[in-house]
């Protein structure tokens, strides 16, 4: 059989061949121009990026007679005995990486090249060998032959100790952009007089996700019945889900178009479609909606929160996913979802505007629109809590000394004393803490943001409460620690660049601040979802 496959056939003989590695390619280059060879260099990314076909590519190079600006001729006797010759040494880690392997390797290193410049050893998968394979190489790479130069590739850097790392000079190759793989598969397709849709050309660029091998390798399967090759047939053979699929089926959510959007998950339930593909495939084309939206070029239904929480919520189901589970299920409860958020925004927009008497109305749309009301009360919440930490954070500061800070700490240890047996106390100040102080304003920090959200919804409460122990009126906010860090960090640059605070008084919020605690208890239930929330 004289067949060779497509990725072995167009594996890169030249630099020039070399797809999309242009700045590794240039400084390979570079360092053959101005014959600065190292000892030791790791090739380091994703798989089928072009790793070793660029060190076989580089050691055929730097040992040309008569390299012509970085690249090899060609012509000269080690060019044209380079896959035969015995300065060229190719190890697969992943077979041989234990330490006798490396030993042996490390034996013959000594021995100088019978005919090139230079004794080459190519070792793919270095991350595979063992820790002893490890420490006999690095004796090696410590004080190295002038006449040897070892050229690492891997997957996995992570897994290559530092000592190793440090003694080579790191490449990293970067996926092959959808452009340059298109524009190869094209080329390759002209050669070999195979025929393929354009749309089917993206398809498979997209499929072999930034790796070259894998796209010639779908390319050549594709190929074998001589056919046209369609984008229904990669669908059909690879369970890959069209980008039209996929706008239609966001277009669907975005509409408020439930049945459509059942029937559509159905359908790729049963055409066994990869929900791996799917999932990446949405999110991307939801990152491409976000980006439409912050730049005002979108013209959907979809807002930046909903795009955001359903990229996050796809996340979760790729990383936290029970293989016993039905993948499509939860794919379609997260439409779904979405479907239920943009159907109460719409309800909201057009409450001003119904024509309908609330008699007329039937028991479920006046439930919905209970919970309508009360998440608008929820957001006036928010926005009130937002507006009161600005301005008592900023009092804080205002006046803020060390000295308030130590006295208030003492009388918080006390507080914390009398909550060991006095559960009103406890529900207010456990897993509190003091960071900062000035005579009427104190900064508490819990490590849980919802409990410090919850805490700030009873402020007036607490400060009642706990009137009696500070001699004096003193008004508390909570944080959590992640925040209390970014106000000090914030703090601390506006000190640095001698900003002045001012005191900013609390009566312009009199108009905002809700009325009712037993509204502002469901509030709370509503706005953080808890199912459990203690009131006192």
């Amino acid at each position: 059989m004289n067949y060779k496959v497509l990725y072995r056939k167009y594996r890169p003989d030249k630099f020039s061949n070399i797809v999309g590695q242009d700045y590794s390619i240039q400084m390979l280059k570079n360092a053959i121009i101005h014959q600065k060879i190292s000892h030791a260099y790791l090739f380091t990314g994703p798989r089928g990026t072009g790793k070793t076909s660029t060190a076989k590519v580089f050691a055929k190079t730097i040992n040309c007679l008569n390299p012509i600006d970085g690249e090899a001729c060609g012509k000269c006797a080690n060019c044209l005995s380079f896959a035969t010759s015995p300065d060229i040494i190719e190890i697969d880690a992943a077979s041989n990486n234990g330490v006798d392997d490396i030993r042996e390797l490390i034996n013959n290193v000594k021995i100088a090249p019978s005919t090139g410049k230079y004794k080459i050893y190519i070792i793919d998968e270095v991350h595979m060998m063992t820790t002893s394979a490890f420490n006999a190489l690095l004796l090696t790479l410590e004080e190295p032959p002038k006449h040897a130069v070892f050229i690492m590739a891997t997957t996995n850097v992570e897994s290559v100790p530092i000592t190793i790392l440090s003694r080579c000079q790191r490449f990293n190759f970067q996926k092959i952009s959808l452009e340059n793989l298109e524009k190869q598969i094209k080329y390759v397709c002209e050669e070999e007089n195979i025929k393929i849709t354009d749309d089917a050309v993206t398809e498979i660029a997209s499929l072999s996700e930034g790796g070259m091998r894998d796209a010639l390798s779908l390319l050549d399967q594709l190929s074998s019945n001589e056919e046209e090759i369609t984008l229904d047939k990669i669908l059909e053979n690879y369970g890959s889900i069209s980008s039209k699929f996929i706008k239609d089926l966001l277009e669907f959510v975005s509409n408020n178009e439930v049945l459509k959007v059942v029937e559509a998950i159905q359908n790729l339930e049963n055409t066994s479609s990869d929900y791996k593909v799917f999932i990446k495939k949405v999110v991307q084309e939801l990152s491409h909606i976000a980006v439409l939206i912050k730049t005002g070029s979108y013209n959907g239904n979809f807002s930046f929160q909903q795009v955001r929480d359903m990229i996050f919520k796809f996340n979760d189901i790729l990383n936290k996913i029970n293989i016993n589970m039905n993948p499509f299920s939860l794919i379609l409860l997260v439409f779904l979802g979405d479907i239920q958020n943009i159907s109460s925004q719409i309800e909201s927009n057009d409450v001003n505007n119904s024509f309908l008497d609330s008699s007329d109305k039937s028991s479920d749309e006046i439930q919905e629109k209970k919970v309508e009301e009360k998440e608008n009360d929820a957001d006036q919440v928010n926005v009130y809590l937002k507006k009161l930490r600005e301005i008592r954070v900023n009092n804080c500061f205002y006046g803020a000394k060390k000295d308030y800070l130590v006295q208030y700490q003492t009388v918080w240890k006390k507080v914390l004393d009398d909550a060991m047996s006095d559960p009103n106390i406890a529900s207010y100040v456990l897993d509190f803490s003091i960071v900062a102080a000035s005579s009427d304003y104190i900064l508490i920090t819990s490590k849980l943001e919802s409990t410090a959200n919850i805490l700030n919804l009873k402020l007036d409460q607490m400060e009642e409460l706990l009137g009696h122990y500070f001699d004096k009126p003193v008004h508390f906010f909570a944080l959590s620690e992640q925040d209390w860090r970014k106000e000090k960090e914030e703090y601390i640059l506006k000190l640095k660049q001698k900003y002045e605070y001012s005191f900013i008084n609390e009566s312009i919020l009199d108009d905002m601040k809700p009325e009712k605690n037993s509204e502002l208890e469901e509030i709370t239930i509503n706005v953080f979802n808890r199912d459990k929330i203690e009131i006192v």
